[in-house]
Order: structure tokens, then sequence, then C-alpha cells
């Protein structure tokens, strides 16, 4: 399933690795995740989680056992990022700005424009989001 946005009649849970606020620029380093539950295009409930593995195929487990649909992270590595996804989680890479307001441009489908894209990226990871 591709979400690319938060539509309105779904119910998901979005992965969003922080820190001092702004999404973590590499997540396979990030020590912190915001898990926000988005239902019917709002938000229901949100946690902070506090991520201690550091070898990928641990922190890969980890987020799929915190029931994370989509990730939304900044640069990844491809061995974690196909980790993610055969354990059925979105990732939405090459992502960079504030975290409240990629968690809005989300939930509104305006995730696409290159305001949030990762600086030197040209965001051909992430072009199934268009």
């Amino acid at each position: 399933m591709r979400h690319g946005s938060c539509n309105a009649l779904s119910t998901m849970r979005v992965a969003i690795p922080i820190s001092d606020g702004r999404i973590s620029p590499v997540f396979d380093a990030a020590r912190r995740l915001v898990l926000v539950d988005i239902e019917s295009g709002r938000e229901v409930r949100r946690t902070t989680q506090v991520v201690e593995e550091l070898e990928l195929a641990p922190r890969a487990r980890r987020v799929a056992e915190l029931g994370a649909d989509v990730l939304i992270c900044g640069a990844i590595s491809r061995p974690l990022e196909a980790m993610l996804l055969s354990a059925d989680v979105e990732v939405v890479p090459q992502t960079c700005g504030q975290a409240e307001d990629v968690l809005q441009a989300f939930v509104s489908g305006q995730l696409t424009e290159r305001a949030f894209l990762v600086p030197g990226c040209c965001g051909r990871r992430r072009q199934h989001l268009a």
C-alpha cells in the first residue's frame, strides 16, 4: 500500500525520527521517534519512543513492532529501507524540515513539495508520492 498522504478515510500510524523538533538527518542513527496516529485526516494520538537499536535488522523490527505504517525520514541506508519495506512499513525518505510542518504536509497531501526535500537530493527515491 502506498500512502503518499493521509487518505481521509484511512487510519494510520506515522513514525517520524526527530532531533530538536526537526526531521533527524539520518534515520539509521536517530534516537527518538515520534509516533502519530492519524484517523480520518486528524491526529488522534501522539507518543515519543526512544530507539536504542543500532543494528539495521533490530532497528527495522522495532519500527514495525511499534506499529508504524509510514516512516517519514531524512537519509536512510538502502538496506534499512528494504527491511522496513519488507515489514510493510512505507518509507518516505529524503525529507527535511520541522517535524510539525512535515506532518501537516503529509496529512494534507503536500509532502511532494520540494520545500521538504533534503537539499542536494533530486527526489528519485520518493517519486511514488506524486
